[in-house]
């Protein structure tokens, strides 16, 4: 399988694609790197968002192999590189986000359980984030995981959840489920788009992500369809039940929001964590939905929160507060708690 690359944009050393198939025909892209130097800490397993592909997890990729992890990572089924399920590839489209599951069992017992180094941690991104929290309840394959803007809730435009809940129901059953969510892109980002989007202030990544798409088109996605959100709704009240429940993750979990986010449910994340026992969540003030993609001030913010969490070093968060100082030490001991600010 390729990697692609722009000249702003190139895979790390030693980053080596592959594909696996799941136990339902879907072929999916993966790929694994271990650090050219110095012992190896341990292996991150990195899942992506919505619409993403690993072409757009070059940098954080290289953040971690400095850091002393193997990185393993992979498209879920729909994107990048992975299998399609609609004739419209800029459809982001699934049936039930136990597919997505599936991708993930898939990817750990074929790849990252037999190869790749431990203790295994895990960082994930929206709705990546989302779907490690259901593998919390079920898999006991992590260390810690990290979950950052975690998709909760989908965050609400205009017309309540139940109403969103009603038409995606409808147009699914009603044969229209692979239609776009009216109001959604229908096309990849451009750098005009820049102004105002909900994903990052930092211009320089945000055209870095934009020349990759433009090059490399068969790796987009633009938005989701009436199906996909039927999915992502039903899958969230799973999640909500799970908190209701008072259901205990298999591993400790740190949510890192961003408090400027207009994609999902900053509040519904926290209200989730302090229903959790061994959740914690912090809010990185100012920050847009990808962090990992933001201005280096909200960026570090998050790989402080990382090397105190994950590595278990005593990092304070660059700019954070009184009280988000003694929340990243105290995560450090896995204690379920929660930072807010914001």
């Amino acid at each position: 399988m390729k990697l692609f690359r722009t000249d702003r944009s190139g895979p790390p050393a030693g980053l080596k694609a592959g594909r696996i198939c799941t136990p339902d025909g879907v072929v999916l892209r993966h790929a694994v790197a271990r650090p050219e130097k110095g012992p190896v800490r341990g292996t991150v397993v990195l899942l992506q968002g919505r619409a993403d592909f690993i072409e757009r997890y070059y940098e954080t990729m290289e953040e971690l192999l400095a850091r002393g992890y193997a990185v393993a990572t992979m498209d879920w089924r729909g994107q990048g590189l992975s299998s399609r399920s609609t004739r419209n590839r800029l459809k982001g489209h699934v049936d039930s986000f136990r597919q997505y599951e599936t991708d993930l069992e898939t990817f750990m017992r074929q790849v990252v359980l037999p190869e790749c180094p431990p203790p295994l941690f895990a960082l994930a991104h929206s709705m990546g984030g989302h779907i490690l929290l259901h593998a919390g309840y079920r898999h006991i394959w992590f260390t810690r995981a990290m979950v950052l803007s975690p998709m909760i809730e989908i965050r609400r435009r205009r017309l309540p959840r139940a109403v969103w809940r009603f038409a995606a129901m409808l147009a699914t059953y009603a044969g229209f489920g692979r239609m776009f969510v009216p109001g959604q892109r229908r096309k990849p980002l451009t750098e005009e788009d820049f102004p105002g989007n909900p994903l990052t202030a930092d211009f320089e990544r945000f055209s870095r992500e934009v020349e990759m798409a433009r090059e490399h088109p068969q790796l987009c996605v633009a938005g989701p369809t009436m199906g996909w959100l039927n999915a992502a709704l039903a899958s969230s009240d799973r999640l909500r039940r799970h908190a209701e429940a008072r259901d205990v993750p298999l591993w400790p979990v740190l949510a890192v929001c961003a408090g400027d986010d207009r994609l999902v449910d900053t509040e519904a994340t926290r209200s989730f964590a302090r229903d959790v026992a061994g959740m914690a969540c912090i809010v990185i003030r100012g920050a847009r939905h990808e962090l990992l993609m933001e201005r280096d001030v909200h960026r570090e913010q998050v790989w402080a929160a990382f090397d105190s969490f994950i590595s278990g070093e005593e990092v304070p968060v660059p700019g954070a507060g009184k009280a988000e100082e003694t929340a990243a030490s105290r995560l450090t001991e896995a204690r379920p708690a929660e930072a807010a600010s914001g």
